[in-house]
């Protein structure tokens, strides 16, 4: 029996039971067992979801998921029943297995637990009611995986890892992954968990939850990221003032300091885009504004860097201290984070410290309004919302309880709220293209403009490479504005050689990135002030010597001219969901060579950039796929194949298509 249907006939219910205890009902298939029942429906073009619920009843929740209406083929026999979209089939057998095909190619099969075929899922009831959940697949001895976010692992091809589903400082999970089998995997279950990428299985697990839930996309990568990006929500354009030069540092301790620092800038003729004030510029944490202190007006600060073309970014964390004149007003009004025991206190950073809840509407309304009475108003144009994971101490999410349910179920979901907060209060003042600079991100923030980092992480050349293989895996996850600290946050010794080498590696890294952000907590040799939290030393481009200042001033301009290019794909990333910085693999999806080049990548549609990351290195072995290709530093033509490459250290290697207009720009 053939069943067909599409969206635009839900309201025909349609009901058979060829299978037992299967129904066909609104172009989706009801499948029950004993402990458990499963739906599969057309979500999107080639695209099904998978749903398991174990209390045997149907739990609607999308979560950020945005299901899109699409075509469908039901198909049912005595053994099985089959779901057609597109190239994609799900065929679910009357043990409860599903296999997933791409037109008759298996290229996701579930792989049971037990011997008798009934071990298919598996779960546990916990004391709160919630399960602990898996689903297990059979591997595939030439699969590749990439995505899960960002994390400092050193790794691009992802199989054989296994990875916790949290975040943390540094790690950063969006429970997406892209096969080389040509398919994508959303795991679409905020709860903290697992998923292993091993040889002997792929498993994703979650802690405590009340369904499995995950979509599979067929489709080669650029078909993937577009269907990513409508399921789950497109960036907005980034403005032109984001796509520049940012500088920041641990500290600006006053409003003379930050100016002094813009007003050199100007005086050398650098263009500077951005500059941001970090933490403890406030009064108590909580209080969300200026120390009058030491940033005596900020309306005339944000006027004058205003007039030099710089515009204003202001960190703010999710904490609050019983100290904070906002602390009474919001515990009284529930929009702290609680525990199921123990006290609120749940993060300690010169004194413990309790953390607002995003994800209560109410608390993003009126945070907003501090917010903006106190920064936006006053001229700052952009925010930085740090420790957006939350940071807690300890990492004890069963113990939290939010808005929106038990910390160990939804803990994902903080991030997305986080960003939603502030997109939200600057369209209802007329901005639509907001940026904020985050620190985490889940499924679908992207779609609320938000700039994720990288964290922070390490000043060495080991983490600069950690972070170029974390960045591409970040980029196949929908998330397409993403940036390190460039020199990276901890450890950088403004003095010494070998840093300054690294800032200048790093630094061409950051030109080939989204966004160009100089950012860390240098060595600090000698204290400035008795502020509770002095700064580290200065991190300006003049801050390393005399010889590296002027690679970096070059690299400044030469950011300054590839702009119309970066804008160009991030408007493409905004309409289509591809990402500006993305694999090999991802333009050139037929080449296996391009599955295992984690320290290249395609910048935009023209550029191939391969960043020197070792100490002392001057030559690199490049891989150029199909096509002609011109060496910007010497516009020498190269084809297709592994070529060893030149860079000292004011040279780096970055190829360009012949033809493309682009090459212009490296003079």
């Amino acid at each position: 029996k053939v069943l067909e249907f599409s969206t635009n006939m839900f309201n025909n219910k349609i009901e058979v039971n060829y299978m037992n205890n299967t129904v066909i009902k609104d172009n989706a298939i009801i499948f029950s067992r004993y402990g458990e029942v499963v739906r599969i429906t057309a979500c999107y073009n080639n695209s099904i979801r998978f749903e398991a619920f174990p209390e045997g009843r149907i739990y609607n929740e999308n979560f950020t998921l945005m299901p899109q209406a699409a075509d469908a083929k039901i198909t049912e026999d005595e053994y099985s029943v089959s779901m057609q979209v597109g190239t994609l089939t799900a065929k679910l057998e009357r043990s409860g297995k599903i296999i997933f095909y791409h037109d008759d190619k298996v290229i996701l099969e579930e792989k049971p637990e037990l011997a008798f075929n009934g071990g298919f899922r598996h779960y546990e009831c916990k004391p709160s009611g919630a399960w602990s959940a898996r689903v297990t697949f059979k591997p595939n001895d030439n699969e590749h995986f990439y995505g899960i976010g960002h994390e400092p692992v050193g790794k691009f091809d992802l199989k054989g890892c296994s990875f916790d589903i949290r975040n943390v400082n540094t790690k950063c999970t969006i429970p997406f992954v892209y096969s080389s089998l040509g398919y994508g995997f959303l795991w679409n279950n905020p709860a903290i968990g697992n998923v292993e990428l091993s040889n002997n299985r792929t498993r994703w697990s979650v802690n405590a939850t009340r369904k499995i839930d995950y979509i599979v996309i067929d489709g080669k990568p650029k078909q993937t990221a577009q269907a990513l990006a409508d399921l789950t929500g497109h960036s907005p354009i980034m403005p032109h003032w984001a796509t520049g030069f940012w500088q920041s540092r641990l500290r600006y301790e006053t409003q003379d300091d930050l100016l002094a620092v813009v007003r050199r800038y100007k005086d050398e003729g650098i263009p500077l885009s951005v500059i941001i004030v970090d933490y403890f510029h406030w009064t108590e944490q909580g209080d969300y504004k200026f120390d009058p202190k030491y940033w005596q007006d900020v309306k005339a600060m944000t006027d004058e860097l205003h007039s030099m073309g710089t515009k204003l970014v202001v960190s703010m964390w999710p904490t609050i201290n019983g100290a904070s004149e906002n602390y009474n007003y919001m515990r009284d009004n529930n929009m702290l984070m609680r525990t199921t025991k123990g006290a609120d206190r749940v993060f300690s950073f010169y004194g413990w410290q309790s953390e607002i809840d995003v994800t209560n509407p109410e608390t993003r309304k009126f945070v907003w309004s501090k917010l903006k009475e106190n920064y936006i108003d006053n001229g700052v144009d952009a925010l930085w919302f740090d420790e957006a994971e939350p940071e807690i101490h300890p990492e004890d999410f069963d113990n939290l309880i939010w808005y929106k349910g038990r910390g160990d179920e939804v803990a994902l979901l903080y991030p997305y709220y986080y960003s939603k907060m502030a997109y939200d209060g600057f369209k209802e003042i007329g901005i639509d293209d907001s940026v904020t600079l985050v620190r985490c991100a889940y499924t679908g923030s992207q779609k609320f403009g938000a700039l994720v980092w990288s964290g922070d992480v390490f000043s060495t050349f080991e983490s600069l490479s950690e972070q170029v293989k974390a960045g591409l895996n970040m980029s196949m996850c929908g998330i397409p504005w993403w940036n390190t600290d460039i020199g990276g946050f901890f450890g950088g010794d403004t003095q010494s050689e070998e840093f300054r080498e690294l800032i200048v590696r790093w630094f061409q890294y950051g030109v080939f990135s989204p966004v160009m952000r100089l950012h860390g907590n240098r060595n600090r040799h000698g204290e400035k002030s008795n502020l509770k939290e002095p700064s580290g030393d200065p991190n300006e481009l003049w801050s390393f010597g005399e010889r590296i200042f002027e690679i970096l001033k070059k690299l400044v301009f030469l950011r300054e001219r590839l702009r119309p290019y970066i804008e160009h794909h991030m408007k493409i990333a905004s309409e289509k969901g591809y990402p500006v910085m993305r694999p090999m693999f991802f333009d050139f999806p037929d080449d296996k060579e391009c599955y295992t080049l984690g320290e290249q990548y395609m910048f935009g549609d023209d550029i191939l950039f391969a960043p020197i990351v070792n100490r002392g290195q001057t030559k690199k072995t490049v891989y150029l796929p199909e096509g002609e290709w011109i060496l910007t530093k010497d516009k020498k033509e190269y084809g297709k194949g592994y070529h060893t490459v030149t860079a000292e250290i004011d040279e780096f290697i970055a190829f360009v298509r012949k033809g493309a207009e682009i090459i212009e720009c490296f003079v």
